[in-house]
């Protein structure tokens, strides 16, 4: 059943290259790229700032 609904967005998508004014796969990798980097992103500053806290609430006796 999974392997199907592979067929089937793989066939939309090349019937939407055929088509003159059909542009799905090009919104679909927007859309991912639209939704992947934000958390990405999200990600990242969250991990910067459990760093900076790290380092205020260090104890200087530790420190190399």
């Amino acid at each position: 059943m999974l392997i199907e609904s592979f067929q089937i967005a793989c066939t939309t998508c090349a019937k939407s290259f055929q088509e003159a004014g059909g542009d799905a796969a090009g919104w679909s990798i927007f859309f991912l790229l639209a939704t992947v980097i934000p958390v990405l992103g999200a990600t990242g500053v969250c991990m910067v700032r459990i760093v900076r806290r790290e380092r205020e609430a260090l104890d200087p006796k530790y420190v190399d």
